[in-house]
């Protein structure tokens, strides 16, 4: 998914205008709806600075905003083919179901993409069973991972995993 869409996705999730994040981000509120449409449609990319101050206005991770392209089934199978390279992710079969495993004997940083999994699953899994909200869980995604309590698990490169 494209930077802009997800811009738009956390501001819609958020509820505020382009108007109000424009101006929030300190554009002129004449083009702040214009500037931020530009964006959100793809006809502009922020830069890195933009993009911290849209995720601090948006109250997410900057991660949270710039994720792989995977707008099309094609794009999302050579992210997950990078993911096999990189990080040992592999393809398996359980139960007649295809499953996603990661191979953590493949590297250092396959080990610690499986550990960062596991703490994904384990607040998954205290949502499945009402320990917190889906509240809750969101801000613990959105913010990932500011807001992993293990700390093993938050230690992500400043390239990010791609």
């Amino acid at each position: 998914m494209a930077i802009g869409e997800r811009i738009h996705f956390f501001r819609l999730l958020r509820g505020m205008t382009q108007k109000y994040l424009g101006m929030a981000l300190g554009f002129p509120e004449k083009s702040a709806d214009v500037r931020l449409a530009q964006y959100e449609t793809g006809s502009r990319t922020p830069k890195a600075d933009l993009t911290a101050a849209l995720a601090q206005v948006l109250d997410v991770s900057p991660h949270a905003l710039s994720v792989p392209d995977i707008d099309s089934y094609i794009g999302l199978m050579h992210t997950l083919f990078t993911l096999e390279d990189n990080y040992g992710l592999k393809i398996t079969e359980q139960d007649s179901e295809l499953a996603l495993q990661v191979d953590f004997r493949k590297n250092k940083d396959a080990a610690q993409l499986h550990e960062m999994l596991w703490a994904w699953r384990e607040q998954a899994a205290k949502l499945e069973a009402g320990e917190i909200s889906q509240e809750d869980y969101d801000r613990w995604r959105y913010h990932y991972p500011e807001y992993d309590s293990s700390q093993i698990r938050a230690k992500v490169p400043p390239e990010g995993l791609i």
